[in-house]
Formats: structure tokens, C-alpha cells, sequence
């Protein structure tokens, strides 16, 4: 098995590649060893001294350490715990019935025509890019022109996220949406 890596935008995250799929649909953040435990491919991944976060998309895994850690020093770690997962044959997620996220908080109400927009234009046009570098950018909230938005993966902590956020998601938001008049991030 040849796992490839790729660097981030985030300097404290890599993207690996294991050359096949790791989650079906959907994504899953880990933001700490607690969160976890219902992933036997996350639990191994935290298990490496210095890893802080660990988040899945459809043919990646991302990883963030601590500033504390040099990549060269758990880099080797993470590798062979992502080739051991995938050669023990266990699931990436533990069937617990909760299932990976598909994305997006849900929102009814006198707004929910604009945020159907707004989760349309994120789905074709933010999360496919964000994706690429590791991350995924979920749509939260909308209240009085406020888009709320959750970073996840390499987005989470990145130091070009507010400005991925103000002015590419912002800018793209308020364009087609003249009703969006500000976009902020959220932690969950």
C-alpha cells in the first residue's frame, strides 16, 4: 500500500492519501481523542504523540499536530497507523447508527428559500475546492444577513482561513445572495 501526502494551506495539517476510499458519503471531523473513539481509524491516528485533530473525507485523511511536532518526526507514525487500519479490514467509522456528516446544519423558516441558496452555492462552488486542501466548510446558521459557516479538516485553524472566509465564501455569498451580508465562522 502507498499512502501519498499532500501539504495544506494550514502548516499544522497534511492531507494522506491512501489510494481508496476511506468514507462512503459524507465527512467526519475528530477534533480530539475523545471524539474518536467511535473510529477505529481515528483512535490509531491519535494513538501517534502530537496528533490534535484528524478529519475524513471521501478519499483522504487529514491530520493536524500540535506546533510543538515536527512533521518529520510523527509523519512516519501516521503513515504506518493509516496502513495498519486499512490492512486490519475494521470500518472506518464504528456502526453505531450515528452516521458520518453529510455537511449541513438544518434551518426552516421564514429564510429557508435564501439558505437553500446559500447550501446550494457552498455544495457546487466552496466544498469541492475546500476539499482539495484537506477540509470542509459546513453551513451552520443564517440570521439577519449573517451566514455562519463551521471549518473543518485543514480549514479548522488555518491561517488563510478568515481570509477564504471574508473575501472568496463572502464575496461568492453576497453576489448571488443580496440578502447575505456578512459571513462569520462558528465552533461547534
Amino acid at each position: 500500500m502507498f499512502i501519498q501526502t499532500e501539504s495544506t494551506p494550514n502548516p499544522a495539517t497534511l492531507k494522506f492519501l491512501p489510494g481508496q476510499t476511506v468514507l462512503e458519503t459524507g465527512t467526519a471531523d475528530f477534533p480530539n481523542a475523545t471524539a474518536a473513539e467511535r473510529s477505529p481509524l481515528a483512535a490509531r491516528v491519535f494513538a501517534v504523540n502530537g496528533v490534535t485533530g484528524v478529519f475524513f473525507g471521501n478519499d483522504f485523511v487529514t491530520v493536524t499536530k500540535a506546533e510543538t511536532v515536527e512533521w518529520e518526526h510523527v509523519k512516519p507514525a501516521i503513515l504506518g497507523a493509516i496502513m495498519e487500519h486499512f490492512q486490519s479490514g475494521q470500518p472506518t467509522i464504528a456502526d453505531d447508527g450515528a452516521p458520518a456528516s453529510g455537511g449541513h446544519a438544518e434551518h426552516e423558516g421564514e429564510d429557508s428559500e435564501i439558505v437553500n441558496q446559500i447550501k446550494e452555492l457552498l455544495d457546487t462552488r466552496v466544498r469541492p475546492a475546500v476539499a482539495q486542501d484537506g477540509g470542509d466548510i459546513t453551513f451552520h446558521g443564517f440570521d439577519r444577513g449573517v451566514v455562519y459557516l463551521h471549518m473543518q479538516g485543514a480549514c479548522a485553524g488555518c491561517p488563510s482561513s478568515t481570509l477564504t472566509l471574508k473575501m472568496g465564501i463572502e464575496n461568492l455569498l453576497r453576489h448571488y445572495i443580496p440578502e447575505v451580508l456578512e459571513v462569520r465562522p462558528v465552533a461547534v
